[in-house]
């Protein structure tokens, strides 16, 4: 089984980023560059994780006109990225120009194309956010009423709490990746996340990939976690 791991490098520097990702690259599968790191450090720390071979699964969560998100994932896909994010609430036609551009651009430079993952519902939100936005509370409609839309898209990957994957499991093809974050395993003091689930119970819910943020780099051994983690879910 490959390391379904994808440790987050929610770090503030480059520095710090890439010296937590050589501390715990042998327990893990791939990481995670999100908005916070993007942010400070640019495109250049994408570039300069790949340089180590590592896979980047790249969390910005576009969410614009189809035109712009196209071209933001034209951009995302130049950089050589395994994966990336789109919200599903972004539209259909958002959504078929993200999958669209991914496959044209990536065929072009003789590369396979990134897994474009729709995100579903943001695991901090509960019943009682949802409704606060004017949507319905019942967040396993809203999750699924969203898959539904990514998959006429053509979106071959979702990301969405380890609550929902059964449930997705259900009416999903097999092929489809489910990437989930919000992953705990109990030994965390409460944070923002709503809808979490351990490791273990994650994957043998269904999740392909498990998102894996602060048990591994806020542990006082963060390659001992990644390990011990790892260890609970093979």
């Amino acid at each position: 089984m490959r390391n379904p791991i994808i440790a987050a490098l929610d770090v503030p520097t480059a520095e710090q980023a890439l010296q937590l990702a050589a501390d715990i690259a042998p327990a893990v599968g791939a990481f995670k560059i999100g908005s916070e790191l993007f942010t400070a450090a640019g495109p250049d720390i994408v570039k300069r994780v790949r340089a180590t071979g590592a896979s980047v699964f790249l969390d910005l969560k576009f969410h614009d006109i189809p035109n712009t998100v196209a071209k933001a994932v034209t951009s995302a896909v130049q950089l050589d990225v395994q994966m990336l994010t789109v919200h599903t609430s972004g539209s259909f036609d958002m959504l078929k120009a993200a999958e669209q551009a991914a496959e044209e651009v990536a065929w072009k430079l003789g590369r396979i194309p990134p897994l474009v993952l729709g995100v579903t519902v943001l695991t901090s939100l509960n019943a009682g956010a949802l409704r606060e936005i004017g949507l319905d509370g019942n967040i396993e409609y809203q999750v699924r009423r969203l898959a539904t839309v990514a998959m006429k898209a053509g979106l071959r990957g979702l990301v969405c709490s380890p609550q929902e994957v059964v449930r997705l499991r259900q009416f999903i093809p097999p092929a489809m990746q489910l990437v989930t974050p919000g992953i705990r395993t109990g030994a965390e003091k409460a944070d923002d996340q709503a809808r979490t689930m351990t490791p273990k119970d994650a994957i043998t819910a269904g999740a392909n990939w498990l998102v894996i943020g602060r048990p591994i780099y806020a542990a006082e051994n963060p390659r001992a976690a990644a390990e011990k983690i790892l260890e609970s879910i093979i």
